[in-house]
Order: structure tokens, then C-alpha cells, then sequence
């Protein structure tokens, strides 16, 4: 009778006790991501934004406010009039804001490798790189989508009747040249970059700070409120400018002058209020 096997014990390899590996960094959304979300904004927001285009073309001393003048708009146009334009604005989005958000991500990858967190003047020239990249890539799609927002205004004999998008920028080549889609570029990219900065970098400088108090974590809700914060930042600060560029790209006659001047021009005729309808 052999003796008994004494049972064998193994000992932990190496590997079984190496620690464990630090965890990835968080996967990085595709650079059309903010181009793809503003399209489906678009389909939400175009009737105010149709609204404001015609606030703003009006030189005149009414004091029409948004909720009357999309009343008005329904009343003599119908209500399927409050989405003209509407091809126009999202092929102005997938040109201006998927170049904008994905030059302001891409430039603070580039900038500041490593998930580096940049300061505010880092963020700020990001910001006004990837707006003026933006406005320059949108503007001939942003040229069609006032002057279709603005047809029903006009008399009859002076609509344009542009069919959709692409109608409108081929017209625009035939009748006008190519550079007439650059029309109202240089306010357009003013406008750009101080939205582009007023909403990104602010909403970058409120998660921070709204992060440091003990009544926001890193959810939907902080998200939520920083982007309110952004947006009504950006919107005021743009306003004047808005102004200038929508009613030099849907002017007959060509306009010149700065947009400082232009801004003066209607703040003198107009009242300052004017820059911001």
C-alpha cells in the first residue's frame, strides 16, 4: 500500500496579484455629434428663429413682440409658414455648428493633450478659432435660410421663391455670382465667435463652478443648468451683431460699412432696443 499523496498547494502566480489597471479614459463623442444634435434642435426652434429673422428685418417703428408677430405670421401665411426656410437652417447647421464644435473639441485636444484642463484665455482662443472657422463654413447656407425665412414678408413681385436649400444656393451662383454667398461673412463671423465663445466657454466656466458647490454633481441636471446659463449669455452678447449680419445678408442692395458702423447706424435711426429683437 503506497503512501499517501500529501495534497500540493499552488502558489499565487504573479500575474493573479498585479493590481489592477487604472481605468480608460471616457470615450470621446464623433466631431458631428454637436452638428447632428443642432439639426434635431433646429426642427423645434425654427419657427422662433423665422420669427426673429422678421423682428429683425423690421426698420420699422412697430412694436411687435415675438408672441404677435408669429401670430401674424399664421394669420396671413398659414401655419406651415412658421418652418420656411427650414431646409436652409439645417443645412446651415450641418455646415456652421459641425465645424465649430468639432474645431473647439479638436483644437482643446490638441492644445492640451492628455485630458490637461485649459484655463479660460485657452478656452477662449478655441472658442474664437472654431467660431470663425464655423461662421466662414456656414455662411452661404446661412444667406439662403434669411432670405427664405423673410420671403413671405415681401411683396410678391420681390420674393425670391427659392424651392429649398440647394435651389437657393445654385440660384444665388447664377444670378448673383459666387460671391454674393458671401454676403454679410464678416458679421457672420463675429457673430460666430462671440457665440461660440459666450456658449462653450461659459458653459465650460458655469459646470466648474456649479461642480465646486456641494449642491451640483456631475449629471444631467448641472448639465442642464449650465447650458441655460450658456445659452443666455450667448444670446445677449450676440444680439447687436445678429442684427447687422441678418439684415445684410437678406438686403436687395449690397451693404457696406463695419459692423460697428452698421450697429451705430440702426442704435441712432432705430434705438439701441433695436439691436436686440
Amino acid at each position: 500500500m503506497g503512501a499517501p499523496h500529501s495534497p500540493t498547494t499552488s502558489s499565487p502566480s504573479p500575474s493573479s496579484s498585479s493590481s489592477p489597471s487604472p481605468p480608460s479614459p471616457p470615450k470621446k463623442s464623433p466631431f458631428w455629434f454637436g452638428g447632428a444634435a443642432s439639426c434635431v434642435a433646429a426642427l423645434a426652434t425654427h419657427p422662433l428663429d423665422l420669427t426673429k429673422v422678421r423682428l429683425q428685418m423690421d426698420t420699422t417703428a412697430a412694436k411687435n413682440g415675438m408672441i404677435k408677430t408669429m401670430y401674424n405670421i399664421t394669420r396671413t401665411e398659414g401655419i406651415t409658414a412658421v418652418y420656411s426656410g427650414l431646409s436652409a437652417a439645417i443645412l446651415r447647421q450641418l455646415t456652421y455648428s459641425t465645424v465649430r464644435f468639432g474645431a473647439y473639441d479638436a483644437l482643446k485636444d490638441t492644445l492640451y493633450p492628455n485630458g490637461a484642463k485649459p484655463g479660460f484665455w485657452g478656452m477662449l482662443a478655441c472658442g474664437i478659432a472654431a467660431g470663425a472657422l464655423g461662421g466662414a463654413a456656414g455662411n452661404p447656407a446661412d444667406v439662403v435660410n434669411v432670405r427664405m425665412q423673410n420671403d413671405g414678408k415681401l411683396p410678391v413681385d420681390q420674393r425670391r421663391n427659392y424651392k429649398h436649400a440647394l435651389d437657393g444656393v445654385y440660384r444665388i451662383v447664377r444670378e448673383e455670382g459666387v460671391p454674393a454667398l458671401g454676403r454679410g461673412l464678416g458679421p457672420n463671423i463675429n457673430r460666430a465667435i462671440l457665440m461660440t465663445t459666450g456658449q462653450l466657454v461659459s458653459y465650460d466656466v458655469f459646470k466648474t463652478m456649479l461642480l465646486r458647490t456641494p449642491y451640483f454633481k456631475d449629471n444631467i441636471t448641472t448639465h442642464f443648468t449650465s447650458s441655460l446659463l450658456a445659452g443666455l449669455v450667448a444670446t445677449t452678447i450676440c444680439s447687436p451683431v445678429d442684427v447687422v449680419k441678418t439684415r445684410v445678408m437678406g438686403s436687395k442692395e449690397k451693404i457696406s460699412g463695419s459692423s460697428l458702423t452698421m450697429m451705430a447706424h440702426v442704435a441712432r435711426t432705430e434705438g439701441v432696443g433695436a439691436l436686440f429683437k
